[in-house]
């Protein structure tokens, strides 16, 4: 076909048109809503690099966790702040820790709620490293066992699923060993299997008091260049029992996406990070851009590249514009 038989605006002219032939919905069941859990009660307490994005003690992440599944948002990613940090993260697997009574309570009282931990040292290590520092280097090996009982301890606690965002070799498998070992089969693992060392991680690390005391995190995640490797390392997390593959960031990683779900037949994730998110809102407080429609613009493109599921600080303003019809 060809002009002037075809003329493609033809199905352009009218937005009910438009509607009809859209190739890629967006959909509040795609999303997975991000929230920082900190000991305390009353404690709203605002990210200054994340406008609306906030450190929530138990009863204020229910509440926030309610809000966003009442506009259909499914599933939460919880990631905890503790009281106290030491060298070997001993806070992430306690039976009374702060992620662990969040999701006491978040079974409690939004039943219907898919919560999810996030499964990582970072935030409860005095050196802000995901893992057991030996020799001034995160050691591999050691660092399983710890994320292991962190693991194990959420589904004690009762999360509907886990995700190992540390990039240490072999935590997928020692994770579904140990779950299967004490009869939680049936807790899923979504794993972080191509996570990039990335500058955009910036503002999560404040919300997440998770900076590094010394030297980076590129031992660990991959390096921007690569993307190969990123088929190698979502094979592996197969081949060690993981249900659900992830790509973070998301946005400078679409090709990545794109390629993994061509790939392999499992659900992707793609975590449409701190970063990615602040550059947006900064953008819109300057009146640059239209931030709502950005925002829209950017989580359509990281479902037509291929993510099943979203991570995303945007998930409420999202669903709720959504449900508006924008």
């Amino acid at each position: 076909m060809y002009f002037p038989v075809y003329r493609p605006r033809r199905l352009r002219r009218t937005e009910a048109l438009r509607g009809m032939i859209r190739e890629t919905e967006l959909n509040a069941k795609d999303f997975i809503y991000p929230l920082f859990v900190v000991p305390g009660t009353s404690v709203r307490k605002e990210i200054s690099s994340m406008p609306g994005v906030f450190q929530l003690s138990q009863e204020e992440l229910v509440k926030e966790a309610a809000a966003a599944h009442a506009l259909g948002v499914p599933a939460v990613i919880l990631f905890g702040i503790p009281e106290e940090k030491d060298a070997v993260g001993s806070h992430a697997s306690r039976a009374d820790g702060v992620v662990q009574r969040a999701i006491e309570a978040l079974k409690r009282d939004v039943p219907s709620l898919v919560v999810i931990t996030d499964v990582c040292l970072c935030e409860y290590t005095d050196h802000g490293h995901c893992g057991i520092i030996e020799r001034g280097d995160v050691a591999n090996d050691p660092t399983l066992k710890v994320l292991a009982q962190e693991a194990l301890s959420h589904a004690r606690a009762g999360a509907d699923m886990v995700a190992p965002s540390d990039m240490m070799d072999g935590r997928v498998g020692a994770i579904r060993h140990i779950l299967d070992e004490h009869h939680f089969a049936n807790v899923p693992i979504m794993a972080y299997s191509a996570k990039y060392a990335s500058g955009f991680y910036g503002p999560f690390r404040e919300a997440a008091e998770s900076t590094p005391q010394f030297g980076d995190r590129r031992s660990y995640q991959m390096d921007p260049g690569n993307g190969i490797e990123a088929l190698r390392e979502t094979r592996l997390d197969i081949e060690e029992g993981a249900d659900i593959v992830m790509v973070k960031p998301a946005l400078s990683y679409l090709d990545i996406i794109s390629a993994i779900h061509a790939e392999f037949d499992l659900p992707v994730a793609a975590y449409n990070v701190s970063g990615e998110y602040s550059l947006v809102k900064a953008a819109a407080q300057k009146g640059w851009i239209d931030g709502d429609r950005v925002m829209l613009e950017i989580l359509t493109s990281i479902k037509r590249a291929g993510a099943d599921l979203i991570l995303t600080y945007h998930a409420k303003e999202a669903a709720a514009l959504l449900r508006r019809g924008a």
